[in-house]
């Protein structure tokens, strides 16, 4: 299965408008009983996530799973920090990225693979207001292109 395939449980939109992804990379997520529940259930958020590196590894910041309902006492702090299992040469080419650019560490993605939940993470660059209007205006021309190729094609 290529990566970033599988069972999609959560997207994050806002990233792909707001940054211009360079490279994806998948990690696994470190996640508790009632944690993985919830991901099952697609009561995760991802939009004002970001990922840290500290100290040679990977850590997921400010991503909210809302609490199990039937987890009782198991229930951990929702915006916990989680830590991501990648491989150590990724990621020491990403903090040397982050270190050296303007370029930050986003989720893109969490999806089920093979029964684990995975997250599809994107090392990105900031987009100004220019290039969001650029972005905008192209996904517009090409959708226009598509219906007067359908109707086109129909007749």
């Amino acid at each position: 299965m290529a990566k970033g395939q599988g069972n999609v449980v959560a997207q994050n939109k806002k990233a792909r408008h707001d940054y211009t992804i360079v490279e994806t990379y998948e990690a696994g997520l470190v996640l508790t009983g009632t944690e993985i529940k919830s991901v099952r259930a697609a009561r995760i958020q991802l939009k004002d996530g970001y990922v840290q590196i500290k100290r040679g590894e990977a850590w997921l910041v400010n991503v909210h799973i809302s609490p199990f309902e039937q987890g009782n006492i198991w229930n951990t702090d929702p915006e916990r920090t989680r830590k991501l299992l990648l491989k150590r040469k990724e990621i020491a080419k990403l903090e040397q990225e982050v270190k050296g650019t303007g370029m930050t560490i986003v989720p893109l993605k969490v999806y089920l693979k093979d029964g684990f939940a995975k997250l599809l993470i994107g090392l990105a660059k900031g987009k100004h207001d220019y290039d969001k209007r650029e972005s905008i205006k192209r996904r517009d021309q090409d959708r226009d292109i598509k219906r007067t190729m359908k109707n086109f094609n129909g007749r």
